[in-house]
């Protein structure tokens, strides 16, 4: 019974959903305020359905219902509860409705959150995000409903969840991902309500940007999420392999940066508007390619789900509709979309430009790596396979020329900046980037030319960035008070440049000095990676819960000092007789000691993968300080309108008026 109530629950959040997609749609076109007043209760009702199917859904995989065929093919009697819960979006069907309850969340969070704006605004952006929900919604009870029965053939016990996925990584990263994926959906809603009613001004750029940074935020710390779960959770000690389906995370990331940093040239100068509306089409876009990529069947990847060719078709059909509609109404409403702010050849403005092609040109290189290959396959010209090579040789001096140019744009005004002035204070970040670099070759004891401009170029980021803070600090009443006036929104752009730069270093360091042996290893030998040795005591066993572990103690030590143990292990799961791989890790700030148990050689003997990776860390802590800046940013109290008339009439953008080229100041972006 509660299986059907839960499909029942969909039935009726897709009616919901079709109104909202179109009674405030109607009333703010016709001025009636009555049809508009029904925009948030069908927002909130159209959560409270979703959100009890989710919860029935739940309930079916904790009291093991096998005979609901999803929780059958995804779990299993012995699994523990916590990858019970995990288990609900361990499959197609089941991560389709976590996608559409994050949907309706944020929909939700649209209705509850923007009281004080313009009435017809808030209409139409609810009533966007009512036509997305329709989308995904008819997805889930045409192709993939989790609620389909198995009745009167009810399997005794379940054939368990992915063992790939029976770990507390895959219980937080696919939330926090499909939290940034949909976030940006809010985005499109204001972009496509913007056009529909003319209002692309300061007001709408700074009405979408919390939404946008704190969708961008979550997106980050998802990717960041799932690059830490495959470098532990494989077996093959990456954190990023150029595979499609990270690829598809990726390219939203790319374009979503390049539109938070869009929305902040609109709303302090209120130009770049077509920018920023093709910009926000473009990344919500992608999040539905993300999508069709992963549920097509297109893709063989350990990420991708099983899927037949009746979903991709509507997915792609989904995502051809977004496209073609929001362009079509974006060519019909070309003549509001432009811009008579004069601005120098060198401004912010400009180098914010800049920044935003380097980084569609980014996102078009992974998009090109992605799909040529499967675009051959499908017209049977080859099979083709782009990896590695191809990105640390296209996609690693864009991602240099980006830094690069943040550093220049950190001290970049307004309107336009003097190039004399711009040239002295960018010297000393220069200069202590080069000692940085240099230190960094020198310390690893060799010279590798990307480390070398990977630092270099870390480097110039964290120092234009702090000393543009410092700059800004000045205050005859001390820095402290100095710094307690500049907005949470500028502490959170140091907090997001500190972070690439964090991770830029990591990556560079790790790409370049880190050290990979396999060896053949039995009981009692002893293996080196520079000044760590490494010995293999023991292998012993254990029970888990549904599985039984091949366990290896490894002790490590330097100079004949014990350094750590770690146990890795390989595992065998009971119900689908899958083996998986369970690296021990000796974790540390500036070097990670990783082992992975292989295939056994013969009786004693067993293949170990030791690795020494430096800086492997700073990655995942950069990505958590771009987060945390997201975060910030948001908490800025200029987002807070306190009526609704100052809503209507926020602040413009800068005048062009004659400005000194020099440190005068100015708000940051």
């Amino acid at each position: 019974m509660f299986p059907e109530l839960g499909q029942f629950s969909l039935i009726l959040a897709l009616l919901l959903a079709g109104l909202l997609a179109t009674v405030p749609l109607v009333g703010s076109l016709t001025g009636r305020d009555s049809l508009q007043a029904f925009a948030r209760p069908l927002a909130a009702g159209q959560f409270v359905f979703v959100a009890v199917a989710f919860g029935i859904l739940t309930h079916a995989f904790m009291v093991d219902d096998f005979s609901v065929a999803y929780v059958a093919n995804n779990s299993n009697s012995m699994l523990p509860w916590y990858y019970k819960f995990s288990a609900v979006w361990g499959g197609h069907e089941g991560s389709l409705l976590l996608w559409m309850l994050i949907l309706a969340g944020w929909t939700i969070a649209v209705a509850v959150f923007s009281r004080r704006l313009p009435a017809t605004m808030v209409s139409q952006v609810l009533a966007v995000m009512g036509m997305v929900s329709v989308g995904f919604l008819l997805f889930l009870l045409v192709t993939s409903s989790p609620f389909e029965r198995l009745i009167p053939n009810v399997p005794t016990d379940g054939a368990d969840l992915n063992p790939l996925l029976q770990d507390f990584g895959l219980i937080v990263h696919p939330p926090m991902l499909y939290m940034g994926y949909v976030g940006f959906s809010v985005a499109f809603a204001f972009a496509i309500a913007a056009l529909i009613n003319g209002r692309l001004d300061a007001a709408w750029a700074r009405w979408s940007r919390p939404w946008t940074t704190i969708a961008w935020a979550f997106l980050t710390l998802g990717i960041a999420l799932g690059s830490w779960w495959a470098y532990y959770e494989l077996g093959w000690g990456g954190w990023w392999f150029w595979d499609p389906v990270e690829n598809a995370s990726l390219l939203p990331w790319l374009a979503g940066t390049a539109l938070v940093h869009s929305l902040a040239v609109t709303e302090k100068r209120g130009v770049f508007k077509s920018w920023t509306v093709l910009l926000a089409i473009l990344t919500f876009s992608l999040s539905l390619l993300g999508a069709f990529l992963v549920r097509s069947g297109v893709l063989t990847s350990v990420h991708a789900f099983a899927s037949d060719p009746e979903r991709g078709r509507f997915l792609l059909g989904l995502l051809a509709f977004t496209i073609v509609a929001s362009l079509a109404l974006y060519a019909f409403r070309a003549p509001v979309v432009h811009s008579r702010v004069r601005y120098g050849s060198f401004s912010r403005e400009v180098f914010l430009l800049l920044n935003n092609v380097l980084l569609m040109a980014a996102m078009l290189l992974v998009l090109v790596g992605t799909l040529y290959p499967l675009i051959l396959d499908y017209l049977d010209m080859g099979r083709l396979s782009i990896g590695e090579p191809f990105y640390n040789l296209t996609f690693s001096p864009v991602a240099i020329a980006i830094g690069l140019l943040m550093g220049v744009g950190v001290f970049s005004r307004w309107k336009k900046t003097d190039p004399g002035w711009l040239g002295r204070h960018l010297l000393w970040p220069a200069a202590w980037s080069l000692v940085l670099a240099t230190s960094v070759v020198l310390w690893f004891g060799g010279f590798e030319p990307w480390a070398f401009i990977g630092s270099f170029t870390a480097g110039w980021v964290a120092v234009t960035t702090l000393q543009d803070l410092w700059q800004k600090s000045a205050s005859r009443k001390g820095r402290w008070h100095g710094m307690r006036k500049q907005s949470r929104s500028y502490f959170g752009m140091v907090l997001g440049h500190l972070g690439v730069a964090i991770a830029m270093i990591g990556v560079s360091v790790v790409a370049n000095y880190g050290v990979e042996r396999d060896v053949r290893m039995s009981p009692g030998d002893t293996a080196s990676i520079g000044e760590f040795q490494f010995e293999f005591v023991a292998m012993g066993s254990r029970q888990g819960a549904n599985f039984t572990a091949q366990t290896a103690q490894i002790d490590i030590t330097r100079d004949g000092n014990r350094v750590s143990t770690v146990y890795p292990e390989k595992r065998r799961y009971n119900v689908q007789r899958s083996v998986m791989t369970e690296a021990g890790i000796d974790a540390g700030l500036f070097r990670d000691l990783f082992v992975a148990v292989g295939e056994k050689v013969d009786d004693k003997a067993w293949a170990i993968r030791l690795q020494y990776k430096p800086f492997i860390r700073w990655i995942w802590l950069g990505s958590l300080f771009m987060a945390i800046g997201g975060v910030l940013a948001v908490a800025d109290r200029r987002y807070r309108i306190k009526d609704r008339k100052a809503a209507a009439n926020v602040s413009s953008p800068v005048p062009d008026k004659p400005v000194s080229a020099g440190p005068a100041p100015e708000v940051s972006a």
